[in-house]
């Protein structure tokens, strides 16, 4: 087992003055007055950090009693960006980074929300949890972030909203949380899973959650690119609780002279996707990674709930540990190959890519995006084709259905609170009616060969009509 989230929170202990991912930190003691948690040996405190994107973030004494696990401190060691790296070399900022920075925002929205909304005291309910649950939104992550969840739902145990209940079953996590109440980490829990009944909930989940305004800022900020840098402050001064017009509950929505900010956000995610998240390189080598955990799960190497806890760095070299002790052709590929070529930037290459251009007049199948078992047949047909061994071919076409997703109460000029969903608001918010024709041209359909190799559009397509003949499924001829 991996046992990097069971350590002691000794051996995680926050450094002071020391800087780690940018951050630096301070602390000053004051006065215990009940403290965050009787089982902490360090006096209460607050701590200020200094951050390059947002300055100076003050941390109250229970943010520092959770920074101070090791279930957080493990975020350090987690690349907010995957791969990123390997074709943005400053992209080697951390989950942690991004965590204290939406801590942070969302400390400044309450105040903004509570200055701008006048309403009753039952609206409130939960707001103390609020900064908590945007600290720990993110200590779910497997190794790489988001790259494993990308696998199929039998090789990983779920989701990273999903597996983070693990790390709250931690007895330091929960002496950390222990001055919120017992019920506290099952509520933030919720408000990471986005099923809270909070009425602040939409600042840690939905179409205005800060997680989207911070890491928008953060991702460009590091990558070098202008396509995230946000209104954040024009955004976050138009937040308010609104009551919903159907339901007359109050929940997280935007006033309509933050609307240009609000579009400036779904722009910049699309920007985001389509020249940095997406990015060939990243896409290869996000592929080679993937599929070498993939061949570890299925060899016995590593099992899907060993994929929760490790970093990044840990998770690698466990699976060259473990690949020494197997004598088989899957061990030897894995650690010979495969890991060298990752920690060595050997990454597949494109040995075809199909743009939306490319796509407008082909009708794919949609079992390439639903049947991994299919499209895993394929790969290896073709790498047979292509005189590579099997698992050495990637056919990727990556998806972000809810790119521009939106559901969210506005409050028009005139003081009328409608709610604006996925196809926008005529004449207000018009960047959603676009959607669908943006995301069209941002996805692109790659195939990658661990070795050099040139794919024909003719052979692709007529390896696909293959495969679908095969099977006799005329049905699955509908496009994705």
């Amino acid at each position: 087992m991996f046992p990097v989230w069971k350590r002691s929170r000794r051996d995680f202990r926050f450094s002071f003055g020391k800087k780690y991912g940018g951050m630096s930190s301070t602390s000053i003691a004051v006065p215990r007055t009940g403290g965050y948690s009787a089982a902490m040996s360090e006096p209460t405190c607050f701590r200020v950090i200094r951050d390059p994107l947002w300055n100076s973030i003050r941390l109250d004494p229970v943010a520092v009693g959770i920074i101070d696990t090791a279930e957080f401190q493990r975020l350090r060691y987690i690349r907010q960006l995957g791969f990123a790296h390997l074709v943005y070399p400053g992209a080697t900022h951390t989950r942690f980074d991004h965590a204290v920075g939406v801590y942070h925002l969302a400390r400044t929205a309450l105040r903004f929300v509570k200055e701008r909304s006048r309403v009753s005291d039952e609206a409130w309910q939960g707001e103390e949890l609020i900064p908590y649950a945007a600290l720990l939104h993110d200590i779910g992550h497997f190794a790489f972030s988001h790259a494993l969840e990308e696998l199929e739902p039998d090789q990983i145990p779920g989701d990273h909203e999903a597996v983070s209940a693990r790390f709250f079953e931690s007895p330091d996590l929960l002496a950390a949380l222990g001055s919120l109440g017992s019920e506290a980490p099952a509520r933030i829990h919720e408000l990471i899973r986005g099923e809270s009944g909070i009425p602040l909930r939409g600042l840690v989940s939905g179409s205005l959650d800060l997680d989207k305004m911070e890491y928008l800022r953060r991702d460009a900020r590091f990558c070098g690119v202008p396509y995230g840098e946000v209104d954040v402050d024009r955004l976050i001064q138009g937040l308010v609780l609104l009551p919903d017009p159907d339901s007359g509950l109050y929940e997280v929505g935007v006033n309509e002279k933050a609307v240009a900010s609000l579009e400036s956000l779904l722009f910049a995610k699309y920007q985001m996707f389509r020249n940095v998240y997406w990015h060939h390189g990243v896409r290869a080598a996000t592929a080679l990674y993937k599929r070498i955990v993939e061949e570890a799960v299925a060899g016995g190497l590593v099992t899907p709930t060993e994929l929760v806890g490790p970093t990044d760095e840990e998770l690698l070299y466990e699976i060259g540990r473990r690949a020494e002790h197997v004598d088989d052709e899957r061990s030897h590929r894995l650690r010979f190959r495969w890991l060298p070529a990752l920690r060595e930037r050997k990454i597949p290459k494109r040995a075809l890519e199909l743009t939306a251009a490319d796509l407008a007049e082909i009708p794919l199948p949609s079992w390439l995006g639903e049947d991994p078992e299919r499209r895993r047949r394929l790969e290896d047909c073709l790498a047979e084709e292509l005189g590579l061994d099997a698992g050495e071919v990637v056919v990727d076409y990556p998806t972000k259905e809810a790119m521009f997703q939106l559901n969210l109460l506005l409050e028009r000029r005139n003081g009328q609170v409608v709610r604006v969903g996925s196809e926008g608001l005529p004449g207000v918010i018009d960047l959603p009616r676009v959607a669908e024709e943006l995301y069209r041209t941002a996805r692109v359909l790659r195939v990658f060969t661990f070795f050099r190799r040139s794919l024909s559009r003719s052979t692709f397509l007529e390896s696909l009509r293959r495969d679908g003949e095969s099977d006799r499924e005329p049905s699955h001829a509908e496009g994705v």
